[in-house]
């Protein structure tokens, strides 16, 4: 059993498992953190950002001033955002059976593995996933194709000239995985590749392997997975929550007993309590509205967002900002408010009882129907119209590169009335700003994540016990910026097995067993011999038929006797009746009887000396021996075949024939 790492990022993984004859692909994450060597692409002309100076080399060898620009500082890329894709070169993609998804942030790059590589199987993922990762993919394209960049900047990427960038472009990794954004095409050609499974529900493969997604309570849909034989387990646990919010609760039970449970997707913010940051959250937008000032919120088109609105229905009224307006804008902001009140039955059993009074699960409904919560696909139309100031904004995308959160950093930026509110903790927030500088409004860091932290991931391994861990590097030590926080990783026994980008791991665990079917009749001809109280034992002769990763015993077949051919004289020779096996030998020789019986047959000079096996009995008169070990008995004498044969009867009469 093998494991290829193809990406190094351990929220946003991509692995693929070899288990018995299936190839199976868990996760497809899209690092996008690459977005922030870029510039921002902007909706509305930016006369700031079109006349930035390009990049040229100190010692003027190097000109790259139409793919480099200089800005506040900092080198970067002016052309459209490229993302970081998992490794392609590490093994044959089109050899991959079926890809499993765990959760809508984890399928991105979905369609750079089934539309480019030859892929050809099935992937699995639960109906929340499916639709709000196609908003997620939708969204992303649209922010790309509504300010189209036509030429492509790759001359920096040659190592030679990489090494001669300013940091941080020089020391960005990978570079030439690094790929624009599929288009709608692709999209809907990867998503007509995805079958819809409900948690619990078993998917068998080819025969081989069962899988089964379990519930993770980290977001609608979300899923950890169990792929098993008959014999051997293991757990992909990939983005799993233990707090109480929106989605189902995590299903812990069904995970235990693992032989191997790999372990990705744990929190970016194990420091950060996601009540504290919610709170933190609610105050600095209050302080900045009732000081006059706009709050800007960057952040995806789903998850967190339906958390932040339940919270701040909640906390408005109670902060006397029950007037000020909330807009959401995204291309998809309608369907994902309204997918989330539609997938009742993935969510926790509070929500879920709410549909059936009726009522909304989500409060955000009441908001938009009393017009404090306004949804838009762009800040063009209809927005521009009703747009009134101070508001709060919610808007994508959180790597402040592309989308309408470009207008409103360059529409807000100089007062410091305003703020932007960081709660999505996938990017570094200062290289998010670092286009931005000199900015004058404040800046507030409330990452939310409610994913597993190291204290209860410690405690959730100990309760579901698997005999091995396998988890990104990252995981098993402390944070480069806090390395004297020894709590900050983990620390099992045995220790957990670590992948990096690219690595290749041999899981520990042999395949011992495999299940075979008897046919009725086959099973009717046994004779069962009873070798120790309730113990038996029956020896059969069959024919062995694997197909399809199923494997039955049939009876043996009887030789059907061939009439001699007529043209040939010559005799067909018969087909030899089938020797009935050899019987086996059951049971063990006990010393002292076998001497008696020995004695009795007048051989009495028996020399006994102990081995670490068991016992070696020399016949001094008849120059011969005899090894009694636990499983085989040997007798060794030279050219006296009737003391053998004798010799044999003797250890026979010990032992059961089966």
């Amino acid at each position: 059993m093998k494991l290829y790492c193809l990406s190094g990022h351990p929220t946003l993984p991509c692995n693929v498992l070899k288990f018995k004859s299936t190839t199976i692909m868990l996760d497809c994450g899209l690092d996008t953190s690459s977005a922030l060597y870029f510039l921002p692409l902007p909706l509305v002309h930016s006369p700031r950002l079109s006349k930035l100076p390009g990049w040229v080399s100190k010692d003027g060898t190097v000109n790259l001033e139409k793919e480099l620009k200089e800005c506040a500082g900092r080198v970067f890329v002016d052309t459209q955002p490229e993302f970081c894709l998992p490794e392609r070169e590490l093994l044959d993609l089109s050899t991959v059976d079926v890809i499993l998804i765990s959760n809508y942030h984890c399928m991105m790059a979905l369609p750079y593995i089934t539309e480019h590589t030859g892929f050809s199987g099935t992937v699995y993922a639960t109906e929340p996933t499916f639709q709000i990762g196609r908003l997620l993919m939708e969204e992303l394209v649209t922010f790309m194709e509504r300010v189209p960049k036509a030429q492509s900047a790759t001359c920096w990427k040659n190592k030679e000239i990489q090494r001669m960038l300013p940091g941080p472009l020089k020391d960005a990794v990978d570079v030439w995985s690094w790929k624009r954004c599929y288009n709608m095409q692709e999209v809907n050609s990867a998503l007509s590749k995805v079958q819809l499974v409900g948690y619990s529900q078993k998917v068998e493969l080819f025969g081989a392997v069962q899988v089964t997604p379990l519930s993770s309570g980290y977001s609608l849909g979300s899923s950890n997975w169990i792929i098993q034989s008959h014999y051997e387990k293991v757990s992909y646990v990939s983005g799993s929550s233990l707090l109480t919010t929106h989605p189902q609760p995590m299903d812990q039970s069904s995970l235990k007993n693992s032989d191997v449970l790999i372990l990705t997707g744990l929190t970016q913010i194990p420091t950060a309590n996601p009540d504290g940051m919610l709170g933190e959250f609610c105050s600095n937008l209050a302080m900045t509205i009732r000081a006059g000032g706009n709050v800007l919120v960057p952040c995806y088109s789903s998850g967190v967002i339906y958390d932040l609105l339940e919270c701040l229905y909640q906390f408005m009224d109670s902060a006397n900002l029950g007037t000020t307006p909330f807009y959401f804008i995204s291309p998809v902001a309608n369907s994902s408010l309204e997918f989330s009140q539609i997938f009742a039955e993935w969510l926790c059993q509070n929500k879920q009882s709410k549909v059936y009074l009726p009522e909304p699960p989500f409060p955000h409904a009441e908001l938009i129907q009393t017009n404090k919560l306004k949804h838009y696909p762009s800040i063009h139309g209809e927005f521009s119209s009703e747009f009134r100031q101070p508001c709060v904004v919610f808007t994508g995308h959180p790597s402040l590169r592309f989308g309408d959160v470009v207008h409103f950093m360059e529409l807000w930026g100089k007062s410091s009335l305003n703020t932007i509110i960081f709660t999505e903790p996938d990017f570094s927030y200062l290289d998010a700003l670092a286009p931005y500088q000199p900015l004058a409004m404040k800046c507030v860091y409330c990452p939310i994540d409610t994913r597993l932290n190291f204290h209860q991931v410690s405690k959730f391994l100990k309760e579901v016990q698997p005999l091995h861990v396998v988890c990104p590097e990252q995981y098993t030590q402390p944070p480069p910026s806090q390395s004297h926080r020894a709590d900050l990783m983990l620390e099992l026994q045995p220790p957990p097995m670590a992948y990096r980008r690219c690595s290749v791991l041999g899981l520990p665990f042999r395949r011992r067993y495999e299940r075979i079917h008897l046919l009725p009749e086959l099973a009717k001809s046994l004779v069962p011999s009873e070798i120790k109280p309730g113990v038996s034992v029956a020896t059969v002769s069959a024919v062995l038929q694997s197909k399809d990763n199923k494997h039955v015993l049939q009876p043996v077949p009887k030789p059907v006797p061939v009439p001699p051919s007529k043209k040939r004289k010559r005799l067909m020779e018969e087909v030899p009746d089938l020797l009935s096996p050899k019987p086996l030998l059951s049971g063990a020789v006990p010393l002292e009887a076998f001497l008696a019986s020995l004695h009795k047959s007048g051989i009495t000079e028996v020399k006994v000396e102990e081995t670490a096996d068991g016992h070696i009995l020399h016949l001094q008169a008849e120059d011969a021996l005899i090894q009694l070990e636990e499983d085989a008995t040997h007798i060794v004498c030279d050219n006296n075949e009737p003391l053998r044969t004798a010799l044999r009867d003797l250890v026979l009469r010990f032992l059961q024939k089966l």
